[in-house]
């Protein structure tokens, strides 16, 4: 088997950071991020070029963080006061975004990449009040001990989990979501993929050492059995074919019908979710 340039799942940051530097240089570009560059690194745009036969261009990496700054924007209007981003990677939101000064941003994740994210920003300065906090969610009870201390408090509480359920086998998603709401997050964006996504993603993700796991079956229907309210669904292939980010292929593949966001069947389908939970006020 060929050895990946990617050790293990937190490379994906440097991998979705490249994207993101791509789309800042575009004339046309969907978001400007001049700092995604230098977090990727060359390592970064190693990963992205020996990932290119296996996914492309990365228009799903693009698509997805266009839909979830608009979602928190919209979350920013209807009175969020507080983002908690759990595995925030090498997310660079809270600097690149217009968002209030007194809006408190929470930064989870590793480490060892929280620190290096720390240095590598450190002579940059955040629109909002922004705090790192170091913990591996895969630890059931630091996760439990977290979310009950960042989730609680006074104001309205926006959950980000951009990439990481897909790594994530179904029952740590279960229990998450089970968390999340028994925390009373007002809001909760997400994205997930069919099980054909998962089956398509098998090789390479075994050869990239981040296997993608999760792809429910009853799509965003998993959600509403711990009493999540489903408020909006933004496919990834339709917003990007909506941007013009997609290959002559994808482009036909974007013409077809879309399937039911709760039941995708055997379609290769991927979407971002709003969520809405405690005193959401969706549709």
């Amino acid at each position: 088997m060929v050895k990946s340039v990617m050790q293990n799942v937190s490379d994906t940051a440097r991998w979705v950071a490249e994207y993101r530097a791509r789309e800042h240089a575009r004339p046309d570009a969907l978001f400007k991020d001049p700092y995604a560059a230098g977090l990727a690194g060359e390592r970064g745009r190693i990963i992205a070029e020996e990932a290119k036969r296996s996914f492309g261009n990365g228009w799903f990496f693009i698509a997805r963080t266009k839909l979830i700054d608009d979602l928190i924007a919209t979350c920013l209007a209807e009175g969020c006061t507080r983002v908690v981003n759990l595995a925030a990677g090498f997310d660079t939101r809270p600097y690149r975004l217009d968002l209030p000064a007194d809006l408190e941003w929470i930064e989870v994740d590793l480490p060892p990449l929280l620190q290096e994210k720390e240095q590598a920003l450190a002579g940059e300065t955040p629109r909002c009040r922004l705090q790192r906090v170091p913990a591996d969610l895969a630890d059931a009870d630091a996760r439990r001990d977290l979310l009950s201390r960042t989730l609680g408090g006074p104001g309205r509480t926006l959950v980000v989990t951009e990439g990481l359920l897909l790594y994530l086998e179904a029952p740590q998603v279960r229990e998450l979501t089970s968390q999340l709401r028994s925390c009373q997050a007002d809001w909760w964006i997400t994205d997930i993929v069919s099980p054909t996504v998962v089956k398509m993603s098998a090789k390479a993700g075994r050869i990239n050492n981040a296997p993608v796991v999760f792809g429910p079956p009853e799509g965003a229907a998993f959600f509403e059995q711990d009493g999540w309210k489903v408020e909006s669904v933004s496919t990834q292939l339709s917003a990007a074919a909506r941007w013009k980010r997609l290959s002559p292929a994808m482009r036909l593949l974007a013409r077809l019908p879309e399937p039911d966001p709760r039941r995708p069947g055997r379609a290769p389908w991927g979407a971002v979710l709003r969520l809405g939970g405690h005193g959401s006020a969706g549709p």
